[in-house]
């Protein structure tokens, strides 16, 4: 709230959605915060409003998965270009991964990066830490230092930073567990994937179906699994990053059914594209996981609708144009840039009537404000929330074009895809940052999330390596 309880900003006459409901209203700003949610025509007149009439009033999308380069790969992305990407495409906060240079694993990493967000952010972040098997000593301190969650890379990505062992894994959920954080991982087996790849080049396969080739269901049917059983075993909140196939679904319905406290996201290109898109883009659409055969984007969406599927992120991973072009797979690096892209993209699907208007809040708003200790500070649109809204139009959609991103990455996987919604209005902790379209807000706007985990619930705590390690009393 302002100071003097004034209200700042109206937001007038559209259509406030919920997961719930979707209802007729106006939207008071107070400072950062909303101040009241009223049935049309409540509020006085004041000099600041946006006239919201004929469109939807939504939370900001909160992207749980967002890599911005920034130190060390300034030049494919930095938190400017990046968040500014994000504010264009509805997303009032983001949560950005460990894999920079340097990574950010130590004490001194978190605060090059803290710097750098604070500097330049036009939207709210969250910072992971990584987990790793060299830092499990300093887990704790990044706790202490401001890391919003962890990040365990099973499988290898961009930065080719190694997998920890699993002794180390277990090592780490123990300690996360402690202090109820979740950690995110990428779920795939780097041993397969190693000898898969490495046979095919010898080989001569150099196809872009070859990346899908090293990297068969098999690799997260092995990595979920095992990711589930450290999870339980210690009682670590977990989170399954970019699910992508259908084959370890059963693995995650059955560890959600025992209480395993496991969320998971999927992207909007594994639910929208096939290798029959791969034949045609070729290395533009080599990711990790890969894009699959036709058949798993069903099950993916069907996983949403039963909550299996928990929210939808981007994993947002920008490169340049020369970087995603060569001919040999192998030499392409993996990923493209999406948050600017994932509303419109997914309100084009709510037009299309795979899912409500209310399952898009659900998966894009709510559900991350809930796994990741923020609600009802946000992902929500009530009295005493933060003030991050997005206005969007489901009558106005365009062609999304690789030259009007604001990525640094001017190559998309939706180059060429017609849009049938477009992204108005987006309003940060009460600030506009996208006026009609249009960028206006200022760098440093952002600030770190606000978080509140659960209290923890560590399981088999007598036989952490913390507890073994110290002599038994008799």
């Amino acid at each position: 709230m302002a100071r003097d309880g004034t209200i700042d900003l109206i937001i007038r006459g559209g259509k406030i959605v919920s997961p719930s409901s979707t209802i007729e209203g106006d939207v008071a700003i107070s400072g950062e915060t909303i101040a009241a949610v009223t049935a049309p025509g409540m509020l006085a007149t004041i000099a600041n409003e946006i006239d919201a009439m004929g469109r939807h009033i939504l939370p900001g999308a909160i992207d749980s998965h967002v890599h911005f380069r920034e130190p060390g790969y300034e030049y494919k992305e930095n938190w400017e270009t990046g968040t500014a990407a994000a504010a264009c495409g509805g997303t009032t906060t983001v949560f950005e991964m460990p894999n920079t240079n340097p990574p950010t694993g130590t004490l001194e990493a978190l605060r090059l990066k803290q710097e750098r967000a604070a500097a330049q952010a036009h939207v709210d972040y969250g910072i992971y830490g990584l987990l790793d098997e060299d830092n499990i000593d300093i887990l704790e301190d990044l706790i202490a230092a401001g890391v919003s969650g962890f990040k365990c890379f099973m499988g290898n990505t961009f930065g080719n930073l190694p997998a920890p062992s699993d002794g180390a894994m277990l090592e780490g959920f123990e300690i996360l567990a402690r202090h109820g954080y979740r950690c995110t991982v990428h779920a795939e087996n780097p041993s397969i994937m190693a000898r898969r790849q490495e046979r095919m080049e010898r080989a001569g396969r150099t196809d872009p179906l070859a990346h899908l080739a090293a990297r068969p269901e098999v690799c997260a049917v092995e990595a979920v699994g095992r990711a589930v059983a450290f999870a339980e075993w210690t009682g670590a909140r977990l989170h399954i990053a970019h699910k992508s196939s259908k084959d370890a679904l059963y693995i995650l319905k059955d560890a959600k059914a025992r209480g395993v406290d496991v969320t998971v996201e999927t992207c909007p290109h594994y639910l929208l594209m096939t290798t029959e898109d791969m034949k045609i883009k070729g290395g533009l659409l080599r990711v990790n996981p890969p894009i699959r055969e036709p058949g798993h984007g069903e099950a993916l969406w069907a996983a949403l609708h039963d909550g299996t599927i928990d929210m939808i992120a981007t994993d947002h991973a920008p490169h340049q144009r020369d970087e995603k072009s060569a001919e040999n797979i192998w030499q392409c690096d993996c990923g493209f840039p999406g948050v600017e892209t994932q509303m419109p993209v997914m309100l084009t699907q709510v037009n299309e009537g795979r899912l409500t208007i209310n399952q898009y809040v659900q998966w894009s708003a709510h559900a991350p404000a809930h796994a990741w200790g923020c609600y009802p500070n946000k992902g929500v649109i009530q009295a005493g929330s933060d003030a991050d809204i997005v206005i969007a139009d489901l009558s106005r959609g365009r062609v999304i074009d690789n030259a009007h991103l604001h990525s640094k990455s001017k190559i998309t996987a939706w180059h060429g895809f017609k849009t049938t919604a477009s992204v108005d209005w987006t309003v940060v902790r009460g600030r506009v940052v996208v006026r009609e379209g249009e960028l206006v807000g200022e760098q440093g706007w952002g600030k770190p999330v606000k978080q509140q985990m659960p209290p923890p619930k560590p399981n088999n705590v007598d036989k952490t390596m913390q507890a073994i390690i110290e002599p038994p009393r008799f």
